[in-house]
């Protein structure tokens, strides 16, 4: 089993270790990566600092990619040497879930445990990914084979940020030509749902954020207009913009305030659509006579409801066409070693996405 260098989180709060780990080999249906790059999403930082609690010690990371070193009995369709894109998203392929088209959410328990520390203690695999480390060992469900042209540091994007921003716009939103949207948050997911919402033919993509920098980086994304949210009541900024209020709001951030708030910029019929996810036990308050009053609604969007076999492709072919913006997503280039730093500067709101580049 080989030796590899991973990022341990032994304390939440505390600086994640550098530490050589042991991989287990893949077993039946399972697929050996090694990495060339990982972006930190603020998921894995919500999980670090112990927003959604979890198992430690841990090796968080799941915005991966790189190529197959090994491959166990039964994988198909995959082979040694291919680039890949590695995902959280772990699927059985036969539950109701997955059955009914939502391998997001799989019913079945598939958990592995590959990693252990020098010990031989049993390390967590987090988000069944492990990305911040030199290999992992997944599920074949969790890899899509990429083409030889791709930039590892860009297909890396692709495992999380871009599918989930632009899968809340195509497959939760069901988003129709002509519409129109706003979109609370322009950070890494915000402006691909930004771009989702140009690539579906919004008619009016209002971005709203703190950020006056950030609004900017929106219009290159696609956003017509900007709002701070610092202002007075921005809903109505938004609404004067469209004309009247919003088919779709995605609410990218795990901002309490902001989901309290979505609800002001909606059309009658319109829908909150619900990707940013706040830390485990936070509370929003809403009206429910308004919702039912004016037809209005609120959807869960996990991972963009995506199915990663079909929209992963579509999505690196939209990127090769250039209509589907990746390499501009990219803030900074990191180390292993240097993971905390990167870290650090995700959590200033900045960045729009901080890359983990394996040499």
């Amino acid at each position: 089993m080989p030796e590899i260098k991973a990022a341990v989180c032994r304390q939440f709060g505390a600086p994640l270790t550098i530490e050589t780990v042991t991989l287990a080999a893949p077993a039946m249906g399972e697929v050996e990566v090694t990495l060339k790059a990982c972006a930190i999403c603020h998921s894995d930082i919500s999980y670090i600092d112990g927003g959604w609690g979890g198992t430690l010690p841990a090796v968080y990371g799941h915005e991966a990619a790189g190529h197959v070193s090994a491959v166990g009995a039964g994988v198909r369709g995959i082979a040694v040497g291919d680039p890949v894109v590695v995902t959280l998203i772990r699927a059985c392929g036969t539950c109701p879930s997955c059955a009914g088209g939502k391998p997001v959410a799989c019913e079945s328990d598939m958990a592995s445990g590959p990693l252990t520390d020098a010990t031989g203690a049993a390390l967590h695999q987090a988000m069944n990914t492990g990305g911040f480390a030199e290999r992992v060992v997944v599920d074949q469900s969790q890899v899509v084979k990429l083409s030889d042209g791709i930039a590892m540091e860009a297909a890396s994007l692709l495992a999380c940020g871009v599918i989930t921003g632009v899968g809340a716009v195509v497959n939760a939103a069901g988003l129709r030509a002509g519409q129109d949207v706003v979109v609370i948050g322009a950070g890494g997911v915000g402006l691909n749902a930004i771009q989702g919402a140009r690539i579906a033919g919004a008619r009016r993509i209002i971005a709203v954020d703190m950020s006056e920098e950030k609004l900017a980086i929106a219009k290159e994304f696609g956003a017509t207009d900007g709002v701070l949210a610092t202002s007075e009541k921005p809903w109505r900024a938004a609404k004067k913009a469209i004309g009247r209020g919003a088919d779709a709001v995605f609410v990218t951030v795990g901002a309490i305030p902001a989901y309290d708030t979505a609800p002001q910029y909606l059309a009658n019929g319109g829908k909150v659509i619900m990707v940013g996810m706040p830390h485990s036990g936070a509370m929003s308050t809403y009206e429910p006579v308004m919702l039912a009053a004016t037809g209005q609604g609120m959807v869960g969007s996990k991972m963009g409801d995506v199915v990663i076999t079909r929209d992963i492709p579509w999505m690196v072919d939209l990127y090769e066409q250039g209509r589907l913006k990746l390499d501009e997503l990219i803030s900074g280039r990191w180390t292993l070693e240097q993971i905390n730093e990167a870290i650090a500067d995700t959590k200033t709101g900045s960045a729009k996405r901080n890359v983990i580049v394996f040499d």
